[in-house]
């Protein structure tokens, strides 16, 4: 079975990133994303009969499709949750194309963002009442060994490259300044403006050797949203659809210690295999827009996607000019490194980018003649990985 051509993007919206919510809740964004969304699709509210969410992280509840559904007055024939973390965007569009392929919709909105207090963020947590232990394996056999979450298995990672391959900090610290280069193309990024050096970049605070704090990400609010169509909707709609061409999905887990090696990942699994399905070669793409949550993050997935050998990003990024004006234009945005990560809504943002870009409408920061795009979704550490070729 093959998702080529059986369903295309139409419609994006996005909230530009703050600090602070400034009074805004998860539900309110969701909102004002999805609306914007219907409207660049050229769609009606009632048009959208498949839904699909990814939780917020910073409030709990269930039912999300139904909760959204109601406040919009959608009552879709599909409704879902994607959770695969920073995967969770591309995740949603292969899903939003089958669903629509196996006839149980033809208009789906797909939703992400978070109300998030960056200035709160880092604060200590409050004891919560007494409530039994959920006894999952990393709680066993990873967390009494003292890991600071996620920023100490992407230092593991890098740390593990450095020694297997010779990759250098300032080979990694250069995929931080050419995004910010791209974020100073773009007023919407949170460092919009803000251009930084290599030195800087070494410079900042080491907050887990041998990443510092230029090179992990920004948590802050905001939200994003696209809406998927069927072929004959793709055909109506004023703006040049952007079709799925390929798609695949893979996943091994959440624990490094169970890896059989850490500097390799699932994308190794999933990018040939969205490549084949689009029937296109590396040589071919024009973008790459893929997730950004540490600058290793990106390393690696140059590597395991193909667009060069294992063990030879370091000297790939080294060689490249990765700006928009560059011969191997990457996180036109900014990514998430200069854009921000408002929650899940931050991997929606690469697939928001591709859209803009294959569409013409990227202004400033617009890639001349793009026709192709490889976005990566990237959930937990290294674990869930979702690629997509998306193309006019």
């Amino acid at each position: 079975m093959t998702l080529k051509r059986s369903a295309a993007i139409t419609g994006i919206g996005e909230m530009r990133p703050s600090r602070s919510p400034d009074g805004k809740s998860t539900l309110g964004i969701w909102t004002e994303v999805a609306r914007e969304a219907i409207l660049d699709a050229g769609l009606t509210t009632p048009e959208i009969d498949g839904l699909l969410v990814a939780p917020p992280i910073t409030e709990q509840a269930a039912m999300w499709p139904s909760i959204l559904g109601e406040y919009l007055n959608i009552h879709p024939g599909y409704g879902n949750v994607v959770d695969l973390g920073g995967a969770s965007a591309c995740g949603m569009v292969w899903r939003a194309a089958a669903a629509i392929q196996s006839g149980l919709c033809r208009a789906v909105l797909c939703v992400t963002g978070e109300a998030s207090d960056v200035e709160t963020f880092y604060a200590p947590r409050a004891p919560r009442a007494r409530r039994p232990v959920q006894q999952l394996p990393y709680r066993e056999f990873e967390v009494p060994y003292g890991p600071m979450g996620v920023n100490s298995g992407y230092a593991l990672i890098a740390m593990r490259h450095m020694h297997e391959h010779g990759t250098t900090g300032r080979q990694l610290a250069k995929i931080a300044v050419d995004q910010r280069t791209n974020a100073c193309a773009n007023p919407d990024a949170l460092y919009y403006g803000k251009q930084i050096t290599v030195d800087d970049v070494l410079a900042s605070p080491l907050v887990v050797d041998p990443l510092h704090l230029l090179e992990i990400v920004r948590p802050c609010t905001g939200g994003a949203a696209i809406v998927v169509v069927a072929p004959d909707l793709a055909g109506a709609a004023p703006r040049a659809p952007v079709w799925l061409l390929g798609a695949a999905e893979a996943s091994r887990g959440i624990m490094l210690s169970q890896f059989d090696t850490i500097t390799t990942s699932p994308i190794a699994i999933c990018a040939p295999r969205a490549l084949e399905m689009a029937g296109v070669a590396h040589g071919d793409i024009d973008l790459i827009s893929v997730y950004d949550c540490y600058t290793i993050t990106v390393l690696i997935t140059l590597e395991d996607a193909g667009f060069c050998p294992k063990g030879k990003g370091g000297p790939f990024v080294e060689e490249h000019d990765l700006t928009y004006a560059g011969d191997l234009p990457l996180n036109t945005h900014g990514g998430q490194l200069s854009f921000g990560q408002p929650g899940l809504a931050g991997g929606m943002s690469h697939v928001t980018e591709a859209v803009r870009q294959l569409q013409g409408r990227a202004g400033k920061r617009q890639v001349r003649d793009c026709e192709l795009a490889f976005v990566n979704g990237n959930g937990g550490i290294m674990s869930e990985q979702v690629s997509l070729v998306l193309g006019t």
